[in-house]
Formats: structure tokens, C-alpha cells, sequence
């Protein structure tokens, strides 16, 4: 794994974002909130949820460090356009963090603290581990917003490509 395809996964997952925020803004601020059956409760609880995890994964990755308190606990995220903001704001910034890596650094072991002890991993595995997550999570807020009757449409890496390519 060298930083360009690196690059190019988190230029993925930023449009993927911002494909759910886009249609999330269709909502209704009920529809927005409504309690589901998934694991972080409503499309509010998972937008913040991916969010809070791509938060922590880059102060990990940049620190060595959990942060705390979490994202979930420091930001009230009252609407939609305050989690849009702060979404804007963390792609940023993970991209001045992945301009900065070389292909060497890449290559590196992470090592970091949890309740359970000591863990290692390689960064660019964490990497991917941070696009993955989320697109695990984005498939749930997907599930969502089709149930609202606004799905967002595909939402794979070959839809991605083609939009890049401008044939979708």
C-alpha cells in the first residue's frame, strides 16, 4: 500500500460522506432523529458515529493516543449543517495528515493504549480499518434514508469511479 492509494481511499470516503449528508438533508428533523433498529439508533446517532470515529482514528494515527474525550462528548451537534461542518473540517485535516505520510511511514507499526493493553498495527491497515468502518456505517444511514423514501443511490467504489470519470 503506498500513500497515493491511500489518497485515493480517503478521496473516496469523503465523497461517500458526503453523498449521505447530501441526502440526509432531505429529512425531515423528525425523519432525522427517528429511532431504527441499528446500532447507533437514528441517521443522526451514525452520521456522529462515523464521524467520532474517523475524529479518533486520526489522533490515533498522528498521536499514539485515544483521544479523550471522544468527539461524541465534546460536540453537541444540534443539526444537520453542524455535523456537515465538522465532517468538511475532519476531511481536511485527514488530508494535510495523509499529504504529510510517505510510502515509508506507511509501512510503520502503531502502537497505543486501551483498556485491554497494548496494541499494534500497522498504520496503513488502520487506514483502511477508518474507510471500511465507514463504510459499513454508510450502508446503515443508506438502509435509513431508503426506508425515509431518499435513497442515496450506490454507493460502491465503481459508482465513485465512474462519477470521477464522468459517466455516471
Amino acid at each position: 500500500m503506498n500513500r497515493s492509494d491511500i489518497q485515493f481511499l480517503f478521496e473516496y470516503n469523503r465523497w461517500a460522506n458526503q453523498l449521505m449528508l447530501a441526502t440526509a438533508a432531505q429529512l425531515t428533523p423528525e425523519q432525522f432523529t427517528q429511532p431504527t433498529t441499528f446500532s447507533f439508533g437514528s441517521v443522526r446517532g451514525t452520521l456522529i458515529h462515523i464521524l467520532d470515529a474517523e475524529n479518533m482514528w486520526r489522533h490515533l494515527c498522528q498521536t499514539s493516543c485515544v483521544i479523550d474525550p471522544r468527539l461524541t462528548e465534546s460536540e453537541p451537534f444540534p443539526t444537520l449543517d453542524s455535523i456537515a461542518a465538522y465532517y468538511q473540517r475532519e476531511a481536511d485535516d485527514w488530508q494535510a495528515y495523509l499529504n504529510s505520510l510517505t510510502d515509508s511511514d506507511l509501512e510503520g507499526i502503531l502502537r497505543y493504549e486501551v483498556a485491554d493493553g497494548l496494541r499494534e498495527r500497522v498504520l496503513w491497515q488502520c487506514l483502511v480499518h477508518v474507510v471500511n468502518h465507514g463504510t459499513q456505517h454508510r450502508s446503515e444511514v443508506a438502509q435509513m434514508l431508503t426506508d425515509f423514501g431518499h435513497s442515496p443511490g450506490g454507493l460502491d467504489l465503481t459508482r465513485y469511479l465512474n462519477i470521477r470519470a464522468g459517466i455516471d
